[in-house]
């Protein structure tokens, strides 16, 4: 019986060899497509399942306020203080470690190497995170300050296949060595903790002073709870506990824990990798899903088109014996063979775009996760699913019918057969449309943030970092000039795309102990047309102005400061931005000085985020080069700024970037699901045009003799293309109007994000419903012209 069902469904694969080709392609697409995102959704999902003390961790968020000021600040970020604090006064907490990442520059056999992952962590680090310590003891590695662990690849890159442990390192501007005292494997992809280096907090040399205040908030802190339920406990703890501790600073300060294995995917603060909204892998899986759906839909929708002409097969096995479940599971063994071929085939072609997949999602997807148990097992189960989806509507239809009728020559189509069919091209098209929608907005908004106009210029201003009390800036900025293809070279500590120093200000008029909280740069007098920020009200820095500040290190030097504020800044301390010139202010009560002048508002931080009041102030310091260059001869102005850097600043490397690729970052995310929503909608287009080109051919090959007779009457071709095509294509236009309500809603709620966004307009719908119409026009005539071409007298010889 097995063997008989075999020869059937191999002699159908041979007879309908287009709609067999047409059945297989959908799903493997379909498949590939739904395999590859969920190798990503995957991996983001798995995001740190190797700590073995995740659901006990804790990072400490904080927050903060000043007196008489409704605006409060926070972020990922605490001062040397908070663990010693939290370990001391909470039994909750049973360890806590301080981390802060850098970039630091290695000496080692005469070359400088640049490395972005050098990380310092308290003593306590391996003993609260699980990375596998390959050498070293994991309670002392960290224990003496000037220790480093290196990573596996580091080792190999710095060592070879030598032992590192017991060997010194030489970081640039430390006069101290740094001895390894350790070896870890290097970090999984899947970590939110990425390092190639990782040396003994202590080696920062924190004063005491700054280990006794709150404010000094540079680092990020993470505490390891007794038991996983005692985060709940601890923050409702927290609030009265920071209340006391900051009784007569005239401000509040506040701490909020986020669970560790929530971080990734949920928090508004990257972690020591970017995150990724949940929102986004929501996204991605309603693709993934629809996509899915679409391909099987199509499949399906063939099959029970083709029901039709197995009906007088089906009846002459009835006669000869078949029983009614023989003639079901020939059926379903049928769709899980085509099944079982295009699950095969989606994992070979998934296997074979995993490369170029992983490059556009930035991630390390592994071949192996596609071959682990929890993807064969969702393989295994569409198998199942689809193949009863796609079989048992044809099964349980002409294992039904009644052979006499059939072989007398009686049965007809049913119109429910029809009606489900017609149901679900409306559905396909509706996801297709709803998709192109989706796509066309997410386009949009993509194209508005990387156009919108920011305030400042962004464009051709190189990025050089260099040592933040550097001495020799005024010569670099000299030399540098000596290139007529360069404008300005300004120094700062931050660069226009995303300043971050948080700060408090105030004026005379307002009383001591009344702060407000304000974010804060320092920047020289090149700094604004550098960055190319409009002066509404004042003037720009001058050079006397940074040579008033003098030496910003001496607590008892009487330093005055000048400052340019934002119109937000001049309009929180109740100034017109003219009025503002001249005024006295503080900034941290430590920085006493003017206002010099008032840019416009601009945006120092991601649209995600509303502009803020900034204040620019005048200092001698910064960590940061801005080199702003004509667009002509970029590839020798380059040329010839590494060659003075390398006679100015011999002992660091020259690596620089543009602001354009800093700001691209803020929106990497954004960025990725715009490509990746371009070839989706694209595949669920393809799909979809698929699946209506098979049951147009099917449609005019099951009315030939109808096209014939026309065409005997006199009908044009025109005619009957129109005949053939009118009801795929109101079939279409129902799903537009189905899907555009869904989509307006979806990307309106996706557009809230931002705090500058575009605005959905009208003609993005007009647009795409006739795109759609076009392409459903298209696919179906290529059919109907055919049919309408063909020689009557065929279709009629045999009446």
């Amino acid at each position: 019986m097995f063997r008989n069902y075999l020869k059937t469904i191999s002699r159908n694969f041979r007879k309908n060899k287009t709609f067999s080709f047409i059945n297989i392609t959908g799903l493997t697409i379909g498949l590939t497509s739904c395999l590859l995102i969920a190798l990503y959704i995957q991996q983001q999902l798995s995001f740190d399942a190797f700590q073995v003390n995740g659901g006990r961790i804790a990072r400490v968020i904080m927050e903060y306020s000043f007196e008489g000021s409704d605006v409060s600040n926070g972020g990922n970020y605490t001062s040397v203080r908070v663990p010693m604090v939290m370990k001391q006064n909470f039994p909750e907490v049973k360890d806590a470690v301080i981390m802060t990442n850098s970039k630091r520059i290695v000496r080692y056999n005469n070359n400088l190497i640049t490395e972005n992952n050098f990380m310092y962590a308290g003593a306590s680090f391996f003993n609260i995170f699980s990375f596998n310590l390959l050498k070293g003891n994991k309670s002392a590695v960290l224990s003496e300050p000037y220790s480093v662990v290196l990573t596996q690849s580091s080792a190999k890159k710095y060592f070879g296949n030598e032992d590192p442990v017991g060997k010194t390192l030489q970081l640039t501007g430390d006069s101290n060595l740094y001895k390894i005292t350790g070896l870890v494997a290097d970090c999984p992809a899947n970590s939110q903790i990425q390092f190639d280096f990782i040396a003994s907090f202590s080696s920062l040399g924190i004063s005491r002073e700054r280990e006794a205040s709150y404010w000094d908030a540079n680092y990020t802190t993470y505490l390891l709870l007794n038991d996983k339920h005692a985060i709940s406990s601890l923050q409702a703890k927290l609030p009265a506990f920071m209340k006391k501790e900051m009784e007569g600073q005239h401000a509040t300060v506040n701490f909020y824990l986020e669970p560790f294995n929530t971080i990734h995917l949920y928090s508004p603060y990257d972690a020591f990798a970017p995150n990724v909204s949940i929102t986004y892998i929501y996204i991605l899986a309603g693709v993934a899903l629809l996509i899915l759906i679409i391909a099987c839909f199509t499949y399906i929708n063939l099959s029970t088109a083709r029901s039709v002409e197995r009906a007088k097969e089906v009846s002459i096995r009835k006669v000869a014996g078949a029983q009614k479940a023989q003639i079901f599971w020939q059926f379903i063994g049928e769709s899980a063979v085509v099944c079982c071929i295009a699950v095969f085939l989606g994992l070979v072609c998934a296997a074979l775009l995993l490369p170029p997949f992983s490059r556009l999602t930035s991630q390390q997807l592994q071949l192996s996760s596609l071959f682990s148990l929890p993807v064969l097992a969702v393989a295994v189960l569409i198998i199942v699913v689809v193949s009863f989806a796609a079989g048992s509507y044809p099964a349980l239809i002409l294992s039904s019918f009644q052979p006499a009728k059939v072989l007398k020559g009686a049965f007809k189509n049913a119109a429910s057969g029809q009606w489900l069919r017609q149901s679900l091209i409306v559905f396909q098209f509706v996801i297709s449309v709803f998709l192109i929608v989706s796509t066309f907005i997410i386009q949009q908004q993509l194209y508005y943030i990387q156009h919108k106009k920011l305030g400042y210029c962004r464009e051709h201003v190189m990025v050089l970092p260099i040592p933040y009390m550097a001495t020799n800036v005024a010569l670099m900025k000299t030399e540098f000039k000596q290139n007529a293809d360069v404008i300005s070279v300004a120094r700062t500590s931050n660069t226009p795309v995303n300043i971050m120093g948080g700060y408090n200000m105030r004026t005379p008029a307002m009383p001591e102990n009344s702060q407000i909280a304000v974010t804060a740069n320092p920047v020289d007098n090149e700094f604004i047309p550098a960055a190319g920020l409009q002066l509404v009200a004042g003037a720009n820095l001058t050079e006397q102005d940074i040579q008033d500040v003098g030496n910003e290190d001496d607590e008892n030097a009487k330093n005055t400061y000048h400052f340019i504020l934002n119109e937000s800044a001049a309009k929180q301390l109740g100034w017109a931005p003219q009025e503002a010139i001249g005024k006295k202010m503080f900034l941290d009560e430590s920085r006493p000085g003017y206002v010099r002048g008032v840019v416009k508002d601009f945006n120092f931080q991601s649209l995600h985020n509303p502009i803020k009041p900034v204040v620019l102030f005048s200092s001698a310091y910064g960590g940061t080069l801005l080199v702003k260059i004509k667009g002509a001869h970029i590839p020798q102005t380059i040329s010839f700024l590494q060659a003075k850097w390398k006679t100015l600043m011999p002992d660091r490397p020259f690596d620089y970037r543009f602001l354009d690729d800093d700001y691209n970052k803020l929106y990497q995310n954004e960025l990725r699901l715009g490509k990746i929503m371009n070839i989706f909608a694209s595949i669920a287009i393809a799909l979809a045009c698929i699946g209506l080109f098979g049951l147009s051919a099917y449609s005019a090959q099951q009315r030939v003799k109808e096209i014939g007779v026309r065409k005997v009457l006199g009908a044009t071709v025109s005619n009957i293309v129109f005949v053939l095509s009118k009801d795929f294509i109101k079939l279409a236009f129902i799903a537009a109007l189905i899907a555009f309500p869904i989509a307006a809603w979806a990307m309106h709620s996706w557009l809230q994000h931002y705090q500058y966004r575009i605005n959905i307009e009208w003609w993005v719908f007009v647009v795409t419903a006739l795109a759609t119409l076009l392409i459903a026009l298209i696919t179906v005539s290529f059919q109907a012209i055919k049919a309408a071409l063909s020689n009557p007298v065929e279709a009629l010889r045999s009446e």
